[in-house]
């Protein structure tokens, strides 16, 4: 194809993610790959996570990852800050009895002091002040976030003259801050897993859902640089990036 047909077809693909929702990136599962890491959220939590204890889930997203938990829904409270997933929460865990709160800044969370036995964080930002206020004493914080040095390889690529002005989110500096605020640390991992993506089509769905990232990115304004990663799929079968992940299991105390 040339250089028009290939617009074409990747503006498909731009449109096509406009009606994404929750946290399902199921549509591009067969082009996209990424390294595991050494750790399972999914059995750390559930080491932690008993029936009898109130839970917060703070950014669930669509709500996915949550109910794979199943926990007692009238024990369930989850946040989340976009209002296409918000508005789906509502009608997909309202009813189950679980109670959905829309908050868009994390550095305040609508419940009362000492709410919840555990706190769940699945890559959603957050003040660890909040969370101890939120948390009863003794009560756990899980969570796994994407650290500053995400999508770095691929966004410089991506993006002119691409600058990021942080790199203060990582593992050794929310541990820090854990401990200046009186948690215990009990399990802390750290990694940087490859990212490969088999299609054209499932990049630009992925650039454009997580577009916080790949800051002012459309097919119309980049076009340049997509021939280039286009040609490195040709030349290697995928395109390469790294991601940069960590969690951190804490006690209040």
């Amino acid at each position: 194809m040339n250089k028009k047909q290939l617009k074409n077809e990747w503006l498909i693909s731009e449109d096509r993610q406009k009606y994404f929702k929750g946290w399902d990136f199921s549509s591009i599962s067969k082009d996209f790959w990424q390294e595991s890491t050494d750790w399972d959220y999914f059995k750390i939590v559930n080491e932690y996570l008993q029936p009898n204890m109130s839970l917060l889930d703070m950014g669930t997203g669509g709500g996915e990852l949550l109910m794979t938990f199943k926990h007692p829904p009238l024990k369930t409270s989850v946040t989340e800050g976009w209002v296409t997933n918000f508005e789906l929460l509502q009608k997909r865990l309202t009813p189950k009895g679980i109670i959905v709160k829309f908050v868009q800044e994390d550095d305040f969370l609508d419940f009362p002091d000492n709410s919840f036995d555990i706190v769940l964080n699945s890559h959603e930002s957050f003040l660890i002040s909040e969370v101890k206020r939120v948390l009863k004493p003794k009560g756990i914080f899980i969570t796994q976030q994407v650290g500053d040095m995400n999508g770095v390889n691929l966004a410089s690529r991506l993006i002119p003259n691409y600058q990021k002005d942080d790199f203060t989110l990582h593992l050794s500096s929310v541990v820090r801050e854990l401990r200046e605020n009186q948690f215990d640390v009990f399990e802390q991992f750290e990694a940087y897993p490859i990212q490969k993506f088999f299609s054209m089509d499932a990049l630009i769905y992925y650039v454009r859902t997580i577009s916080w990232e790949f800051p002012n990115f459309s097919v119309e304004t980049h076009m340049d640089e997509l021939m280039s990663l286009q040609e490195e799929l040709l030349r290697t079968g995928y395109i390469y990036n790294q991601e940069h992940r960590f969690m951190v299991v804490a006690k209040n105390n």
